[in-house]
Order: C-alpha cells, then sequence, then structure tokens
C-alpha cells in the first residue's frame, strides 16, 4: 500500500470538478483497508471512500485520506436449480459485471445496465432503473465496520433497502464495502413495466435483448460523462402521500406518476424540471442537459461551488412552481473528507 500526496481527482469524479486530496491510497485488497485506517488514525485524518466517483460532489481542497476502492475478482459461491450466487469485488465496474452476468446467463440485473459506477458503491443507494433496484438481488454485503473494527457480512434484509437507500446511507460512516454478494436467476425474468421500455423489447422477449433496449434508452436520454461531465440522474424523483399528490395534479393533471408502497405517489423529478424552464439551460459554466432535465451537466470547468449555484436555483424554482422539494442524489463533501447534508 503507496499513500500519495497531493492527488488530483479530477479524472476519478464523473462530474471533472478539480478536487486535490491531501493524500491518497488505492486499496487492491480487503487487507489495504486496515492499512488504510491506521495511517489515517496516525495522522488525525478523516477517511474519504470513493468508489467510481460517479455520485459525489468533491470540493476543490480535501484535507484527508482518500481511499479509492479497486478491489477485483466475481467468484461463484454456491447454486441451485433456480439461483446462482455470486461474490463480487467492490472495485468491479458495473456495467461491465452486468453485461458479464448476461453473458454468463444469470438473469436480473439487465435492467441496470450502463449505470456509472463501481459494484461496491450499487447497494448504497440502492441503484435502480427500468422498475428494478439491485437491493432485489442481494444477498449480502461484505465490509469493514470502522466502529467494531472488524470485517462483516450484512445479510441483504438487514440492508435496509428502500427507493435509493440503504443502511449505508444511515450510517455513512461506518461501513467501508469490500465485496457484494449477488443472488441471480437462471431464467430470465423480463421486468417491462415502464412503457418506452416494453415497446422497445417489441416481440423478442430475452434478457440480451432487454439490456441492449436499456442501453440504447440510456445513451439517447443520457450523456456520456466523458463527453459532458454528470453523475447521471441529479435528484432523486420525490415520493408523495396520496394527499399531496391530489393537490398538485389539481392544477397539473399531466403529471408523470407512479403508485408506491403504502398508497404513496412518485413522480417524475426530470418532469418538474422541465416545466421550471430549466431543461437545456445553464447558469454560468453548469446546467441542466438539453435531452434529460434530471441530468445536471458541467459544460466548463466548474467548481462545487458553480454546481451548488445551479442546483439550488433548480430546487428554488421547483419548490416555487409545484411546492415540491427536490432531493440531490450525489453524496456531498466536506473540506476535512466528511458527508455533508444538502441545505434546503
Amino acid at each position: 500500500m503507496q499513500v500519495q500526496a497531493q492527488v488530483q481527482l479530477k479524472n476519478l469524479n464523473t462530474l471533472n470538478l478539480n478536487a486535490i486530496a491531501s493524500h491518497y491510497v488505492q486499496i487492491n485488497h480487503p487487507d489495504d483497508v486496515i492499512e488504510a485506517l491506521n495511517f489515517a488514525e496516525q495522522h488525525n485524518l478523516n477517511a474519504l471512500i470513493l468508489s467510481g466517483g460517479s455520485n459525489v460532489l468533491l470540493p476543490q481542497q480535501i484535507q484527508a485520506l482518500v481511499l479509492h476502492l479497486n478491489i477485483q475478482g466475481i467468484n461463484v459461491l454456491a447454486e441451485d436449480e433456480n439461483t446462482i450466487t455470486v461474490k463480487v469485488g467492490a472495485g468491479q465496474v458495473w456495467h461491465d459485471f452486468v453485461l458479464y452476468s448476461t453473458q454468463q446467463q444469470w438473469f436480473g440485473l439487465q435492467n441496470l445496465a450502463l449505470i456509472p459506477g463501481l459494484v461496491g458503491a450499487s447497494p448504497v443507494q440502492n441503484i435502480g432503473a427500468y422498475g428494478v433496484e439491485v437491493g432485489e438481488f442481494i444477498d449480502s454485503v461484505q465490509v469493514y465496520d470502522r466502529q467494531l473494527k472488524v470485517f462483516d457480512s450484512i445479510s441483504g434484509s438487514d440492508c435496509h433497502f428502500a427507493y435509493r437507500h440503504s443502511i449505508f446511507k444511515d450510517y455513512p460512516n461506518r461501513y467501508i464495502i469490500v465485496s457484494v454478494t449477488f443472488k441471480l436467476l437462471k431464467k430470465a425474468d423480463l421486468k417491462l413495466s415502464y412503457g418506452d421500455l416494453k415497446q422497445a423489447v417489441g416481440e423478442e422477449f430475452t434478457a440480451e435483448n432487454l439490456q441492449n433496449q436499456v442501453i440504447h434508452i440510456r445513451q439517447s436520454k443520457l450523456p456520456d460523462p466523458k463527453e459532458f461531465p454528470n453523475v447521471g440522474s441529479f435528484f432523486k424523483n420525490p415520493i408523495l402521500t396520496e394527499a399531496e399528490f391530489g393537490k398538485i395534479a389539481q392544477h397539473f393533471p399531466n403529471i408523470p406518476h407512479y403508485p408506491q408502497a403504502h398508497s404513496n405517489v412518485k413522480v417524475a423529478a426530470g418532469w418538474l424540471i422541465d416545466q421550471t424552464g430549466w431543461k437545456g439551460k445553464q447558469l454560468g459554466s453548469v446546467g441542466m442537459f438539453d435531452k434529460q432535465a434530471l441530468v445536471l451537466v458541467n459544460y466548463a470547468d466548474a467548481t462545487l461551488a458553480d454546481v451548488k449555484n445551479t442546483y439550488q436555483t433548480v430546487q428554488s424554482d421547483v419548490k416555487q412552481k409545484f411546492n415540491i422539494q427536490l432531493e440531490p442524489e450525489p453524496v456531498l463533501y466536506s473540506e476535512q473528507g466528511l458527508i455533508q447534508a444538502h441545505h434546503v
């Protein structure tokens, strides 16, 4: 394990924000985690856990030890007639693993193709797309528990998965994910609840075609981070009570919405942003993408301050028009490497 000083993280976060880490180390093996945390403690530094950088907002200067997860490996642990259980290193690229799973005829994750980031980050916000959430297929998550100072395995049922949420968000500084164990299906069970996806799949009901159509749709709507730096969907889709939704629907009957558990209703954040005129609009070097209003893009050499200025203005405009408070998805870090709340 080699700790480096004054490392530029611009190429390690998909929003391409300038961010200099005072200390940086690549984690290639679970044992490196303990060594890195000992180094941080000895030097009175906080530890910032960086995965694929696709869901983070980093300040220009970070006085902390950045642990960059690069643990590899895909290992079959068990299988039966209907399922196969696979352990995957936290540093594996998520999309590559989805493609590999389809090649191996392991089913369940095809709707989640082309989501940026690494496998280790997938349980944190329970990534989801087109009617599927990763938590449905997570058997367990292997972690280093910083509180108890031991390696542990947390079962999927104990991860408290919900919409864009998990136990790892409840205790953001406690667990470092080193691998994720998935229980995947041996027979394809295609999820086609979204109209545009069902239409795109057509009559060819195969997992391969489903995956290809997901990739095509995402590419048509979402910008490539290498061309337009972004973190994917910037805001969560708001979850409203039936009463709250009813009030808004009276004035905006065309609002896209999706029934949820407990009589709640999910509404489309992208539509809300579009209705306020932000689709394709910029504020300085930061704006909302012209093909998908939910995606915030760094069009030039933006700073975290520029990003905050734009997304907080979008929040304010949506709040004024719909009385809905949009909640950002990306994790916001302080200059000390600690997770911060997004101020309302």
